[in-house]
């Protein structure tokens, strides 16, 4: 039994059933097999923006047939290996389809993931993150900057690869359509508004 991280060969792949097994409080993710340490607590800004971004999703989704959830909340991810090596625990995410939900989480392509960069993550997010949601399937992606206080959104084309909605990322003051659900949009004062 794994009950301390340091247990661990960070340079070996690693299983979803092995990550069930593992019995020590430090919050990782997998990412095609490799150990990912999750950053320390997120800070304060951090936590605002997750809260904000919380309430305005979860204000429009009331009575709809999806599901809203944050992080610590376990997403496994199709991809093409015979074994499950992916376990993210996105920021925020949103399932449309009930049937990918059970009792350790998310089992498929949620339909909405949204990620707050901090410095220890922000290259992961951009990268290796933005990669595996876009082999899975996430129909949307957001990334949301909070020093700079912008985000950028992605949108799955039909070739099944990400589409950057706009040149440039949406700032204050303007509004972010959301894809997934037709005229349903978010201020950014709202997202960042301290």
């Amino acid at each position: 039994m794994i009950t301390d991280i340091n247990q661990l060969d960070f340079n070996k792949r690693y299983t979803y059933a092995d990550y069930l097994t593992w019995q020590f409080d430090e919050m990782v993710e997998l990412l095609r097999g490799k150990i990912f340490r999750m950053s320390p607590a997120p800070n304060r800004l951090h936590q605002r923006i997750s809260s904000n971004l919380h309430l305005e999703i979860g204000a429009f989704l009331r009575k709809k047939p999806c599901n809203l959830y944050h992080a610590p909340f376990d997403v496994r991810l199709p991809l093409p290996t015979d074994k499950v090596d992916t376990v993210v625990q996105p920021d925020l995410c949103v399932i449309c389809d009930r049937s990918k939900l059970d009792d350790q989480g998310c089992n498929g392509a949620p339909d909405w993931i949204i990620e707050i960069l901090s410095p220890s993550t922000s290259q992961k997010d951009v990268t290796e993150k933005f990669d595996i949601y876009q082999n899975a399937g996430v129909q949307e992606y957001w990334i949301v900057h909070p020093h700079e206080a912008t985000v950028l959104v992605y949108h799955l084309d039909e070739n099944n690869t990400y589409q950057i909605a706009r040149q440039r990322p949406y700032v204050r003051g303007e509004f972010i359509p959301v894809g997934v659900f037709d005229g349903f949009s978010i201020e950014a004062d709202q997202i960042f508004e301290d």
